[in-house]
């Protein structure tokens, strides 16, 4: 048996009897950890042995199992691109698991034991896949999985709501991939991968695929405008389960769109990357800004996820660029940028919603404003959170400035681009990228403080507690990769150069020998511009060494204890301190009424009477009310004539099918 089978066999076999366990467990609490806790087994074994694959040499490993289409099988294939996704997804669904084996007895222990498993299952399946029927099989196994996680509180109308939304983007992202795959595949017949990247295709059929490509995975990433479903289902989904949905899901919608545009489509052209920059930097824009306003901390966090894919989805773009113009330097560093920025926002992210899961057992709320003070109460689970926050925030030494970094040096290489369209319009959303990179860390500052610091504004977050020690274990591991991926930069690169290799046929200098000093990430030959995250560190523990060693010479050891300042009101209630509504009122008012439809009402007491005044925010997502509310409109309005269908006698039924029939037919012919 070969070193993939046993990889396939003890992976899926694992999650398999998670799976059985959850469906059949009795005692929640035991059934809760054993679950959980073989899935992590499962998920550290899957990432493991991915490794041990790129390091042995064994790539690429191939693996055909009887079922799937007649004569195809399941056909499986791991090559570099699929070891870092692997890695990327069975690693952050390990310390998911490891977090959800304290957690997950709190929040709905028993309905999402057998469906948390099979999720695992169809993320794995996706990237192994190597022919379509296999890759849609787990596309749509990893998709219903996780839409019963989302309905687990299905006696609440939002999560029924959310739940209904994202079985239908699902739906329509999973009809376009197939669609996709027909086009790919054309009239021979043959869905293998191999046989799809061995076809060429004429005419604007590279163009159709590339937009059903971008609405198939865009819907699953979050990519704007097929966003919507993301904001809702995240929160309705507890909380271990959102951090998968939104550290590893995606990635794997990611790794859909790399898959299929890199490698089984034809070379690109210079023109499709502008879906990519548009769509990329929309979604960032719109994400952060909705963001900004967001009072429900999961719901923050959701759109954060949607400025991050942003983020990716513009380095991906630049790659196709790059490529289009056979540039494959800065083409390497581009995409290293996107795959690293994956790896970075899946270990964040998750560390920010099983943080976001902490307090919400902990103070029983996800709103801010019934939040703060929690770092008092939670010391552990707020320096973890800070070091996630910061990490999303992009500051340095933290891994999301290393891979940010490395975007901003790939548009700086945009004046090497033939096209003189391109060369005008990459500096342009570098621009706007800048700039959401300002307000990321605007909106990280306003949550974590509401959240964290101050005093608490409702008596649960008074009375908040810190969480058990198996959670806190795997969020201080997410935030030691946190920092380790910022000052290691050069290691993940290196790690990533058979990927650029394999898709784009360039990479990185080789980083231990290009930089000035050890541990220097270095994107271009010559050392014109690099990043030490290691000498960072050093430089901020010797500065705030001395800093303190200096301010203790010359100031007093003494300690003065005084109260907190109250704003000069006589009353110490929490209602006088900073909201987050009124930290994010100077940004809203600039910079939100861009892409949203905000109605703010102010309701003044009148004169002398001491009741407080009323303010209440109204934001409404443009893309809803614009593009799909109509639609949905339609579809009522459509299926409430054809209605009529279902009383048709058997005659007028037979007729239509035999209509159908013949239209499918000439369809056929002309299709030939």
């Amino acid at each position: 048996m070969s070193l993939f089978a046993v990889h396939v066999s003890l992976l899926f076999g694992l999650l398999l009897i998670a799976a059985t366990t959850g469906a059949l467990g009795v005692r929640r609490r035991r059934t809760s950890d054993a679950v959980y806790a073989l899935s992590a087994v499962a998920a550290a074994l899957g990432a493991s042995f991915a490794v041990i694959h790129a390091l042995a040499g064994g790539l690429p490993a191939e693996l055909t199992l009887p079922g799937g289409l007649p004569g195809v099988g399941i056909r499986l294939r791991l090559d570099s691109l699929s070891v870092v996704f692997l890695v990327v997804v069975n690693g952050t669904a390990a310390l998911v698991s490891l977090y959800a084996v304290g957690y997950g007895r709190h929040e709905y222990p028993g309905r999402v034991l057998a469906l948390y498993p099979l999720f695992l299952i169809g993320m794995n399946v996706v990237i192994v896949a190597d022919d379509a029927f296999t890759f849609l099989m787990g596309w749509e196994f990893m998709s219903l999985a996780s839409w019963g996680m989302v309905a687990v509180r299905h006696e609440d109308p939002e999560a029924r709501r959310a739940a209904f939304l994202y079985l239908v983007m699902a739906c329509g992202g999973a009809f376009a991939l197939l669609f996709a795959f027909g086009v790919l595949a054309g009239h021979a017949g043959d869905f293998g991968f191999a046989a799809i990247r061995a076809r060429s295709l004429t005419g604007w059929m590279p163009e159709l695929a590339l937009v059903l490509i971008l609405i198939g995975t865009g819907s699953k990433a979050g990519l704007v405008p097929l966003h919507v479903w993301l904001p809702l289902a995240h929160p309705a989904a507890p909380s271990h389960v959102s951090a998968l949905m939104s550290g590893a899901m995606t990635k794997v919608a990611i790794y859909g769109t790399i898959r299929l545009v890199f490698d089984l489509m034809p070379d690109p052209q210079w023109y499709w990357a502008l879906p990519f920059l548009f769509a990329g930097i929309s979604t960032a824009l719109i994400g952060l800004l909705q963001a900004l306003v967001e009072r429900d901390l999961k719901r923050l966090l959701a759109f954060s996820t949607i400025e991050n894919i942003g983020i990716i989805y513009v380095a991906l773009g630049l790659a196709v660029a790059f490529t289009a113009a056979h540039l494959a330097a800065p083409a390497a560093v581009a995409l290293t940028a996107a795959l690293f920025h994956i790896a970075n926002h899946a270990v964040m992210k998750s560390l920010m919603f099983c943080g976001a899961g902490a307090v919400l057992h902990a103070a029983h709320s996800r709103d801010l404003e019934k939040l703060g003070g929690l770092f008092n109460r939670m010391p552990v689970t707020g320096a973890l959170m800070l070091i996630g926050a910061a990490a999303i925030s992009a500051l340095p030494p933290l891994n999301g400035f290393a891979s940010e970094w490395l975007v901003f040096q790939a548009i700086l290489a945009s004046p090497a681009l033939p096209v003189e369209g391109l060369r005008f319009l990459v500096p342009a959303v570098g621009a706007v990228l800048a700039l959401v990179a300002a307000l990321a860390a605007a909106c990280f500052v306003r949550a974590y403080g509401i959240a964290f610091l101050g005093r608490p504004r409702s008596p649960e977050a008074a009375a908040a507690h810190e969480v058990d020690r198996i959670s806190l274990a795997a969020m201080a591991a997410m935030a030691a990769l946190c920092i380790a991926g910022g000052v290691l930069a050069p290691l993940v690169v290196e790690a990533l150069r058979p990927v650029t290799e394999l898709l784009v046929q360039g990479g990185l200098p080789a980083q231990a020998a290009a930089g000035p000093a050890p541990l220097s990430l270095t994107p271009f030959e010559g050392g014109r511009s690099t990043y030490n995250g290691f000498v960072l560190v050093v430089f901020l523990v010797v500065s705030s060494f001395l800093a303190s060693w200096g301010i203790h010479r010359i100031a007093t050891r003494a300690t003065r204890r005084a109260p907190a300042w109250d704003c000069g009101f006589p009353d110490a209630s929490p209602a006088t301190q900073y909201s987050a509504s009124s930290f994010g009122q100077p940004i809203r008012r600039v910079f939100v009424p861009i892409a949203l439809d905000v109605r703010v009402t102010v309701t003044m007491p009148p004169p002398g009477d001491v009741a407080p005044a009323r303010f209440e925010l109204t934001m409404v997502d443009p893309v809803w009310t614009r593009l799909y509310a109509p639609v949905a409109l339609a579809v009522e309005w459509a299926s409430g004539r054809l209605n009529v269908l279902q009383f048709l006698t058997i005659r007028r039924y037979l007729t239509l099918m035999f209509a159908a029939l013949i239209t499918l037919l000439v369809v056929v012919v002309l299709w030939r």
